[in-house]
């Protein structure tokens, strides 16, 4: 578990594990990536397995300023997403609102000795003073891991980079924004490919925009993305350059009964995420999280209400803006189980197959190495039991938007606004 310093740039704004699941990257607001690793085993520390510890932390994005529209562009990172691994090194995508980079993240064990035209301080040698060539030699020093940038994605979106996504062919990727999704070669910087684009000839008739785009983990062609007004298109490639007609329209029919001034901001989708085996894909909205089959757009299979609890309350979040919040979601390895953040450091496990579901809290008062974490209760009127928590008493200030899991195993990695907690099941 790390712990940071609480300053506003220490602030985690993007949590991801690579395809192995031993390096654990987190984007803060200050423009820094920090690459955990996982300890590999120890016979003389039998429990180390599993530790996280940092391997690499580095600047990726500084704040800029474009003078033409007078604007100031955070550093903040909005998304990290690894590309799979090919050789020794480790490549990553990172974005900010405005520009995409290519990150290489190497180490280097081994410097060379015994130059001929330099000494080994690296001043150049007299060249009438060398009498004999030398072979340089390799030499053990200690580990450095080096990150740099290999390609900057720049100057292809007006409007803000919610979502990456690196698609199955590991040449290409997608980048979108509230009213355009591009298409990138990985080796191309100056140019990418619009393939959506809902922008209104007119900018007053805008009604919704795009809040996540992510490719099909296996179908090279296929993508969805979600939109503010509730709705997940499903696009395929193959069928035009330009994908503006969606093949698949996921909506659920909104009960007319439940119907309020809230309803269309909490109908905004905030994350969609396709499940490992491409069968599902997750949604999720201010108060709940539902699962869709593909082959079925008229409903969700599955609907897990987050905290309902707060259906109550959304005059209050509406005024400090809460109700805006962007709530990120993930799925188990192994499709079975589905976690996402509320408040109050506050998570939500759901297992699919028993149908139950629990709450726990990401916290430095009960997160001591090795204990266990007891399911938190929220009670929302009457008489209050001793180990639950009035909703009154919640802390909003307190938010996980952003959680991992571990592609393999159950482990899992929760941001709490500063502080990064990893929890895994208890080994006996």
């Amino acid at each position: 578990m790390e712990q940071a310093d609480s300053s506003p740039s220490d602030i985690i704004s993007t949590v991801e594990f690579n395809h192995s699941g031993d390096l654990l990257a987190t984007g803060d607001k200050g423009g820094r990536v920090v690459i955990f690793q996982r300890e590999q085993e120890n016979k003389s520390r039998p429990h180390s397995r599993g530790e996280y510890n940092v391997y690499s932390t580095f600047q990726s994005h500084e704040p800029e300023f474009d003078y033409l529209k007078s604007l100031e562009i955070e550093e903040k990172i909005n998304k990290i997403r690894w590309l799979p691994q090919q050789n020794a090194a480790h490549f990553l995508l990172s974005t900010n609102d405005k520009t995409i980079k290519l990150w290489k993240i190497s180490e280097r064990d081994k410097r060379a000795e015994g130059y001929n035209l330099k000494d080994e301080d690296g001043r150049l040698r007299d060249p009438f003073r060398i009498t004999a060539l030398r072979v340089p030699i390799l030499k053990p020093m200690d580990l450095m891991v080096e990150a740099s940038p290999r390609r900057i994605f720049a100057n292809a979106h007006t409007y803000h980079i919610n979502s990456i996504s690196v698609n199955s062919d590991h040449e290409t990727y997608l980048s979108a924004d509230d009213l355009r999704i591009n298409l990138w070669h990985l080796e191309i910087t100056d140019r990418s490919f619009n393939i959506v684009d809902i922008k209104p000839a007119n900018m007053e008739e805008l009604t919704e925009v795009i809040t996540a785009a992510e490719f099909h983990p296996h179908q090279c062609n296929v993508f969805v993305y979600s939109s503010s007004k509730g709705t997940v298109r499903l696009c395929d490639m193959r069928s035009s350059a330009l994908c503006d007609r969606h093949s698949k329209f996921f909506e659920e029919p909104e009960d007319p009964s439940s119907r309020s001034f809230f309803s269309e901001i909490i109908s905004s989708i905030s994350d969609v995420k396709f499940s490992h085996s491409g069968r599902y894909m997750m949604t999720r909205d201010y108060l709940s999280v539902k699962v869709w089959d593909l082959n079925m757009e008229s409903r969700p299979v599955e609907t897990h209400q987050v905290h309902e609890y707060l259906r109550s309350k959304l005059c209050s979040l509406y005024e400090n803006d809460c109700i805006f919040d962007k709530f990120e979601c993930c799925w188990s390895g192994s499709d079975s189980a589905i976690m996402t953040g509320s408040y109050n450091n506050f998570f939500r496990m759901f297992d699919r197959n028993a149908r139950r579901d629990v709450t726990l809290e990401a916290s430095r008062e009960n997160s001591k190495p090795r204990a266990s974490l007891k399911p938190r209760k929220v009670c929302t009127g009457g008489k209050r039991k001793k180990d639950e928590i009035s909703v009154d008493s919640l802390d909003f200030n307190k938010k996980i938007l952003h959680t991992a899991w571990h592609p393999a195993e159950n482990i899992i990695a929760v941001a709490a606004t500063n502080n990064l907690y990893i929890f895994q099941d208890k080994v006996n």
